[in-house]
């Protein structure tokens, strides 16, 4: 028995390492393999990189391949894909498990519905890092329900829309988890900056601002509870904003995820407009803890159940 289980944990080796000689690099680019990332993807297999040089692309692409890196080359801000939108959905359709989208900048995704995303996730894991989200209806949507998305280091401006449904900087629909991290959003019009209908939620360390002349409604939306820590935060409603009455809204629309903890603390918000604002509006049963935040302007700091620790 025990030689049965050094055989196969030998081959099991070997497989591994078969695997990790197949996975290839493609390069996308004037004067590469492929000139455009739609012909990488075509071409990706699971465990590939595709790195793409720098370049304004009019172009979109549906990756499909699994354990799949795509990342730009050099400075995200010169590698640029823009305005063609694949399946009426997005410019970049993430349709593989595990995939990684690095280092580049996705602008002006615009379709008939008003829902066109930079990124559209539709396989289980979505890694997001340092990802520039320029002027598109949503920056990232997808509502695949065993998936976990998690954004790094990236940035969200001008996105949004309520031209018909609204679009979102993020949309999350019933996933298992968005976790959010070290981002920037600004300028968000009219829809939210985040909304999240993920069974836990996580936004830690990010800056979310309005600013002077974004309308976005809610800074973060969970609109059908779930857990959520939202932590470390510098946030900010602006004098245009279209919807006043919160920055943080939790479960207005019903609560269908279970809702085990919501922790809201070390956030500094600021309210710019000449409006009164929630900080936290609460409609679920489970009562938030908020505490430690650093709050400024016409606010209160919470409506609905809960405890509010102040700073010191």
């Amino acid at each position: 028995m025990a030689a049965t289980r050094t055989r196969l944990a030998v081959l099991a080796g070997f497989a591994l390492l078969a695997g990790s000689a197949q996975a290839r690099m493609l390069e996308v680019g004037e004067g590469k393999a492929y000139k455009l990332p739609s012909l990488a993807a075509a071409a990706a297999r699971d465990g590939d990189t595709v790195k793409i040089y720098p370049g304004e692309y009019f172009d979109c692409a549906t990756w499909e391949a699994n354990r799949l890196v795509v990342e730009g080359v050099g400075d995200a801000d010169k590698v640029v894909i823009t305005d063609k939108s694949c399946g009426g959905k997005a410019l970049f359709i993430t349709a593989g498990t595990d995939v990684t989208i690095r280092n580049l900048t996705l602008t002006r995704a615009r379709v008939p519905d008003a829902n066109g995303a930079g990124i559209r996730g539709e396989g289980e894991k979505l890694l997001v890092d340092g990802v520039r989200f320029i002027n598109n209806q949503n920056g990232i949507l997808t509502g695949y329900e065993n998936s976990t998305i998690i954004v790094r280091n990236s940035v969200f401006e001008r996105n949004g829309t309520c031209e018909k449904a609204c679009s979102h900087g993020i949309y999350v629909g019933n996933s298992k988890l968005l976790h959010v991290e070290g981002s920037r959003f600004s300028d968000t019009r009219q829809g939210h900056h985040i909304k999240s209908r993920a069974q836990r939620t996580e936004v830690i360390g990010n800056t979310i601002i309005d600013g002077p002349n974004g309308t976005a409604s809610y800074l973060i939306d969970i609109p059908n509870g779930g857990s959520a820590i939202i932590r470390d935060n510098t946030m900010e409603k602006g004098p245009q904003a279209e919807n006043r009455s919160t920055a943080i809204e939790i479960g207005a629309e019903g609560v269908t995820q279970a809702t085990r903890e919501l922790l809201i603390e070390n956030n500094t918000f600021k309210n710019d407009g000449g409006y009164d604002t929630f900080f936290v509006s609460n409609f679920t049963a489970t009562e938030a803890v908020v505490r430690g935040n650093r709050i400024s302007g016409r606010v209160k700091p919470l409506h609905g159940d809960g405890e509010v620790t102040a700073a010191n």
